[in-house]
């Protein structure tokens, strides 16, 4: 899941980058409200976090922004602690939900993953791809009655898989959405990611779930 963080305070867009990237999520970031916006013109994201207090303008201007031009992408607001108005506000132009400062990771997460649940073509928590379950809100996947020992990015891998499965996944389309569009393009790490999730996968079962399309990719396909 790829997410867009825009926020000018540094040391919290880092501790919360850090953070986020550990649960799997990639994470494009934004110190301004031109820099959001022209990240938003030029990549898709799952879900943005936005700061209202920006050096450039009010945040909620962006929103309304982004509502205008039709970008239905789901967004959190995050606002300082007593500012009821300004979420009423973005509730308003057509924010998701909101964090109030300090933020609390846990919630974060808990919120983004609610949102992106909501938000997406398979939108149940239960992913099942023949005896494959994937269930984002607890970050569990298994096959029949094992559960899979994954890493927080291989996690991602597959959850990205599933949401798409039976259809061709690119490599690149892997790198943006789990990486991170500053991800190196020619790097072999997903070739890496995928041949630790078949060995793990495979301990289970002796179908191969994930198939290499030469020339185009990956697809995740239940093989009866």
């Amino acid at each position: 899941m790829k997410l867009l963080f825009i926020e000018d305070d540094q040391v919290l867009l880092k501790n919360l980058k850090q953070i986020l990237e550990k649960e799997g999520f990639a994470i494009d970031t934004a110190q301004s409200k031109n820099d959001g916006l022209e990240k938003t013109e030029i990549n898709e994201y799952d879900c943005i976090i936005l700061d209202i207090n920006l050096p450039d303008g009010n945040g909620l201007n962006l929103l309304r922004d982004l509502r205008n031009s039709e970008n239905k992408t789901p967004i959190i607001v995050v606002t300082a602690q007593g500012q009821v108005e300004d979420r009423i506000k973005g509730l308003n132009l057509g924010a998701d939900d909101y964090v109030p400062k300090p933020v609390d990771s846990i919630e974060l997460i808990a919120r983004i993953r609610a949102i992106i649940r909501r938000n997406t073509f398979n939108s149940l928590p239960v992913i099942k791809v023949g005896n494959l379950i994937v269930k984002p809100s607890e970050h569990i996947a298994s096959i029949g009655n094992h559960t899979l020992i994954l890493t927080a990015k291989e996690f991602a891998v597959l959850e990205y898989l599933a949401q798409h499965h039976s259809q061709a996944i690119t490599r690149s389309m892997l790198m943006e959405h789990v990486w991170g569009s500053d991800f190196e393009t020619f790097s072999n790490v997903i070739d890496v990611y995928i041949r630790n999730l078949r060995r793990k996968i495979e301990k289970h079962t002796k179908c191969n779930i994930i198939k290499t399309i030469r020339g185009k990719g990956y697809i995740l396909k239940n093989e009866k």
